[in-house]
């Protein structure tokens, strides 16, 4: 029988209703886990702490924040599991999410990341109605793109860890892990239904338009040449092109976001 262990993060950020509607939906799966990991990324609320001590889990605390990535790979360090599970502390994975996942990878053995599309909402799951979904096969997407709804992902353990797991690329620890599978030979895949609740809220727009994540973007880019992905040139399209998005007001930007990313179905 293969083996799921879900893998979830907290900070000094996450608010501990949210982390709690994400714990009761990995609760709920048709298909649970058999290992819950949280990690905690440095100094957490009491709120915070709470939800976490009364879980059956495996908790590893540490003593400082060291950003998502090195958090990440701290947990993904003491797993055996055949599949990691990833979901956000604010999101929510709807019920039959792992058993699909599951199911797929099970039956692709090449598949090294599997996504799921995604159903936004602002306070409660289903409140917008809108889907994000990125393409089933996303290897020339990952030129430009993260290719997978991060906080949908199901990993095949062995091939992260093969690739080097999570490394500290500030803000794109996801997308560089997924473009390492693709230049490492794995599969990179999506199942097209929305299998993920993801919490949609300002404060990740601005995130997407400060000073660090022009930075970021460049480092990715620059990791995108080196593992044989793009080339210099389309690196620099990249990178100019996303800058541009982000350069754009949060009003048009939301509108941008919302042409390229939404299905109304």
């Amino acid at each position: 029988m293969a083996t799921i262990t879900a893998l979830v993060t907290v900070y000094h950020g996450t608010d501990a209703d949210d982390l709690q509607r994400a714990l009761d939906s990995l609760a709920a799966q048709t298909r649970p886990a058999d290992e819950l990991v949280i990690v905690a990324d440095g100094p957490v609320s009491e709120g915070v702490r709470k939800v976490v001590e009364k879980q059956d889990a495996r908790v590893i605390w540490l003593p400082e924040n060291v950003g998502a990535g090195p958090a990440s790979q701290a947990g993904l360090a003491t797993i055996d599991a055949d599949y990691t599970a990833r979901l956000d502390s604010d999101d929510a994975a709807k019920p039959e999410r792992f058993a699909r996942q599951l199911e797929y990878l099970e039956a692709h053995p090449q598949c090294g990341a599997l996504g799921t599309a995604v159903e936004e909402f602002r306070d409660t799951p289903g409140d917008t109605g809108k889907v994000r979904a990125l393409p089933e096969n996303p290897h020339a997407y990952a030129k430009m793109n993260s290719p997978v709804n991060n906080p949908s992902v199901m990993l095949r353990t062995r091939a992260v860890n093969e690739v080097g797991g999570y490394v500290d690329v500030h803000f794109m620890e996801d997308y560089d892990l997924y473009a390492r599978l693709i230049a490492g030979g794995w599969q990179v895949r999506n199942l097209p239904e929305p299998l993920t609740d993801f919490q949609v809220t300002d404060a990740q727009f601005a995130r997407r338009t400060g000073r660090e994540m022009l930075a970021a973007e460049a480092q990715m880019q620059r990791n995108l040449v080196s593992y044989g992905l793009v080339s210099r040139p389309r690196a620099a399209f990249n990178l100019a092109a996303r800058t541009a998005y982000r350069a754009l007001p949060a009003g048009l930007l939301r509108r941008v976001y919302a042409a390229l990313f939404h299905d109304a179905g």
